[in-house]
């Protein structure tokens, strides 16, 4: 049995076409991007918001999103009550990672509590405060952001509780720094990525092939639970369950709004099928969230219908008007609206709603529409886009298929990045619908 399973997973890993880690090779990288980011990235972030301390806490199976972008591959949760205080003294140009906790957070972050010391772990915190006397104690909260709302109430009302009176005035939100911290990739982060695409992008051309597909057999939910199961055969995980659905001629388009909120029904597989999939995996604590379509052919076919490739041409269009628009310090609602306005007056038929993507797959950063608020989102689409982020531009075009008499959606979601020279997609983009051949066989 343990031969049969490591042959399996040996020939499964060979088929991805990338090197995937060992689950302790992952650990050391993990912790050195951590530590990177730490130690280059969270000064500038502290100085660029002008919070000179930030504190976070959580208790176990309870953390803080922030704090959870922030434990080293060896802790899986946050400790009993898990404080961390980072103070930067600019003036000085230092900087501390401090946890009042009974251990170090990994190599990055000391333990400045002792508890036989001072038995009380509140009072212990207050000691560093009074310590550092910052000028601003950034705290995690935040009314648009969820990821950035991690203090609780309970652990709210236990500092303020502890916290002398004349130091309550120096409490700030510290959601522009959560944010800044969690939107922020770092070059070590971004020479992973492509890998993180690439296996992606591997895994859907395997789905989308007569490897996993025989028309007539294979049912839109086959593809869903091979896609879940190579996944988990690789030794990978997916932030979300992944979806594949089905258009063709003769079936009703149903509107966007249904389609979104009510979901495809399992479809059997048939030629003459456009598929489509929305796709994503976690690796190293980086998230990827792609869309892409196929077409089976029919018997007398060896090559998509031109007024498929024609349609699947004007999804990429959207594409280029919407990236085209990236500008750094520009909301996303503007970049949103000005992006529909484009692709509209060239006659095409879009839907944006692109997320910030990263450590959580839906981020934090700009909203750049959302599929039911196409007038802009309140809030979080009035965050404004910063170099150096990701984002799965995410987005749709409505085309007419005369031969079909109806209309189809082309549907895309590729992962990019945005820095100062420019927008990119990290693993390329599909230029073209994939082919499913049966005819092959």
């Amino acid at each position: 049995m343990k031969f049969s399973y490591l042959f399996i997973f040996g020939f499964c890993c060979a088929l991805s076409a990338q090197e995937i880690l060992s689950e302790k090779e992952r650990a050391v990288l993990k912790d050195e991007i951590l530590a990177d980011r730490f130690d280059t990235l969270l000064p500038q972030l502290m100085d660029k918001t002008e919070i000179d301390m930030w504190l976070l806490i959580s208790r176990e199976y309870n953390e803080d999103p922030v704090m959870r972008t922030m434990l080293p591959a060896t802790w899986l949760n946050a400790r009993r009550r898990t404080m961390i205080v980072f103070y930067r003294n600019k003036e000085e140009n230092t900087f501390e990672k401090l946890a009042i906790a009974r251990y170090d957070i990994g190599k990055n972050i000391t333990s400045a509590w002792n508890k036989e010391a001072q038995p009380d772990q509140w009072k212990a915190l207050v000691d560093i405060i009074k310590n550092k006397d910052p000028k601003k104690i950034g705290i995690n909260t935040s009314e648009n952001f969820g990821i950035a709302d991690g203090l609780v109430q309970t652990d709210y009302a236990e500092f303020k509780k502890a916290l002398p009176i004349e130091y309550h005035n120096k409490l700030v939100s510290a959601e522009k720094l959560s944010i800044s911290w969690i939107e922020t990739r770092s070059q070590k982060e971004m020479e992973l990525y492509p890998t993180l695409v690439k296996i992606t992008h591997d895994i859907i051309d395997e789905a989308f092939s007569t490897k996993v597909i025989t028309p007539g057999e294979t049912t839109t939910d086959d593809v869903v639970w091979w896609m879940r199961q190579k996944v988990t055969d690789l030794g990978l995980e997916t932030w979300f369950h992944p979806t594949v659905d089905v258009q063709r001629n003769k079936e009703e388009l149903k509107s966007h709004i249904y389609s979104f909120s009510k979901g495809e029904e399992e479809k059997l597989i048939i030629p003459g099928d456009l598929l489509h999939c929305d796709f994503g995996i976690t690796y190293i604590g980086l998230n990827t969230d792609c869309q892409q379509h196929a077409y089976v052919l029919k018997e007398n076919e060896i090559k998509v219908p031109d007024f498929l490739s024609e349609a699947f041409k004007k999804g990429n269009r959207v594409q280029d008007i919407f990236t085209s628009n990236f500008k750094e310090g520009q909301s996303g609602n503007l970049i949103l609206l000005k992006s529909l306005k484009d692709a509209k007056e060239e006659g095409l038929r879009p839907s944006i709603y692109t997320h910030p993507l990263g450590v959580y797959g839906h981020s934090a950063g700009p909203a750049i529409g959302m599929w039911d608020s196409q007038g802009g989102v309140p809030g979080t689409g009035d965050y404004p886009l910063h170099y150096n982020t990701v984002y799965a531009i995410e987005l749709n075009t409505t085309v007419e298929i005369k031969e079909w008499k109806k209309d189809i959606r082309i549907m895309l979601e590729e992962d990019g990045f945005y820095g100062e020279n420019g927008f990119r997609y990290i693993g390329g983009r599909q230029e073209k619908i994939k082919t499913v051949n049966p005819n092959a066989n």
